[in-house]
């Protein structure tokens, strides 16, 4: 349990960090262009959110191939232990998100 809690955790993490980076980066990117970075981070984060969750699990078909060999085969504690990577990684993305609205005054 320890060992999924912690990929789980760090599934999250590297989500929430790319959100968080990706729209930081692309507000100072938006300055340099003279373009106004609040609108350009709002839109940036709502666009990176999938990319960060399937870079958070390791990829968009490897984890879905996990849950269909194992539910097909019966065993159903790694496809549920991998739907609850997805949802932590899909946590972390939405909490990045949420904290650069909430940083641009929209949230």
């Amino acid at each position: 349990m320890n060992i999924f809690l912690s990929k789980a955790v760090l599934d999250f993490f590297i989500a929430f960090g790319i959100v968080l980076g990706g729209a930081m980066l692309g507000g100072i990117g938006a300055v340099v262009s003279l373009q106004p970075p609040t609108h350009t981070m709002l839109d940036i984060a709502d666009r990176i959110k999938i990319w960060a969750l399937a870079a958070a699990v390791g990829g968009t078909i490897d984890p879905m191939r996990v849950i269909e060999s194992n539910m097909l085969g019966g065993n159903l504690s790694p496809a549920i232990k991998q739907i609850l990577y997805l949802v932590f990684a899909f946590l972390g993305a939405h909490m990045g998100s949420e904290l650069v609205k909430w940083v641009c005054g929209k949230g």
